[in-house]
């Protein structure tokens, strides 16, 4: 095989194994992307997750692009795992959009069981994909949870289109093994990371003028020596909590559930799901709530999903509330995600067995 068709070096053409496809530009490679990539490994049972370094992203700016072959290294050092293995295929295969670069792979690859992976950010921008619906014909898809962007981003229109191809919660383990169209969503544990952010605040080298260098950080000398510590934001976000369950109480939402996500998500303190019984009331409920908070003090509110008020979020900040139709509620089934990722990070305690009792001795018969 030549290089020109050989595009994952190493790599057998009649290989069997199940692969995870992580595509992007990598500008930079960070843990949100080794996470997904743990993530699948275990949630999918894959055998490897492969990075595709592409050469330029076609919906993204260059601006600031760092050289292909730097970020092909950066994202070497930091995936440091055998079982991902990174490289740029589409430079060889001289393909740009995500739809032929799988369609490719697939043709080299005949026998390998693809899963394309992304963040749930990534779900609300597949309708400007070029043959996006095309996309989900050709190869199963994995949508991991990320902060901000995790269940309201299921009411997009590409999930919305193919919800019916959805896996049920508990079945991701099925998801190589099916023919596409296919896709689940993982509710993994967020990671935080953020390519942008990352860039945003990489440290620039201060100028200098003489002896002094301007840019320094200046301390508080009132302060005391030492790291500071971040104020405790826990009775706050329990008064705010207590705010919106007065609110739905007042609106009359029905089987209100609170999550506790302290320790477990980045995005919040807690998550809180109701239901109201028609599209106007889910609305009304939602819209209420977020007048009360802003009259509370809490600043602009956003509200997301009142166009259709099948599912509608109010993002109080440490305090997230989802209000729901019934029948959507059962179908994305949100409680239930959160309880399986609580029976994933528990471990299960061992029982120990209960002693059988001893049979009594039968007496003997006089002879």
């Amino acid at each position: 095989m030549t290089t020109a068709h050989h595009p994952m070096p190493g790599v057998s053409r009649d290989t069997t194994r199940r692969l995870g496809l992580l595509g992007g530009s990598f500008k930079p490679a960070q843990e949100g992307h080794r996470h997904i990539s743990l993530e699948a490994l275990r949630r999918l049972g894959l055998d490897e997750v492969w990075w595709l370094v592409s050469p330029q992203n076609p919906l993204k700016s260059d601006n600031g692009m760092e050289p292909l072959p730097s970020r092909v290294a950066r994202a070497r050092q930091l995936a440091r795992h055998p079982r991902i293995r990174v490289d740029a295929p589409e430079l060889l295969l001289g393909t740009r959009y995500t739809l032929d670069t799988v369609r490719a792979l697939r043709r080299l690859y005949p026998r390998a069981r693809f899963v394309w992976l992304m963040g749930a950010d990534i779900l609300p921008q597949l309708e400007h994909w070029l043959g996006w619906r095309e996309l989900f014909a050709t190869i199963p898809i994995a949508a991991f949870a990320r902060p901000g962007w995790s269940y309201p981003a299921l009411a997009a229109a590409a999930p919305r289109a193919f919800a019916r191809y959805r896996l049920a919660v508990g079945q991701e383990r099925r998801l190589a093994s099916c023919e596409p169209p296919a896709w689940c969503f993982i509710p993994s544990r967020l990671d935080s990371h953020s390519a942008t952010a990352i860039r945003a605040v990489r440290p620039r080298k201060p100028r200098t003028s003489g002896s002094k260098t301007k840019g320094t950080t200046i301390t508080d000398q009132n302060s005391p020596p030492g790291p500071r510590q971040l104020p405790d934001r826990s009775k706050a976000s329990n008064a705010l909590l207590a705010l919106a369950r007065h609110s739905l109480e007042e609106d009359k939402a029905e089987n209100v559930v609170v999550i506790d996500l302290k320790g477990k998500s980045a995005f919040a303190d807690y998550m809180v799901i109701a239901s109201g019984r028609s599209t106007r009331q889910v609305v009304a409920i939602a819209e209420h709530l977020a007048d009360r908070l802003k009259q509370a003090g809490h600043g602009y509110i956003p509200v997301e999903g009142k166009q259709t008020g099948d599912w509608v979020l109010v993002d109080g900040g440490d305090v997230v509330v989802h209000i729901f139709r019934p029948e959507p509620r059962v179908f994305y089934a949100l409680e239930k995600m959160w309880a399986l990722e609580e029976e994933a990070a528990e471990p299960k305690p061992v029982k120990a067995k209960a002693a059988r009792p001893a049979r009594p001795r039968r007496a003997k018969k006089p002879a």
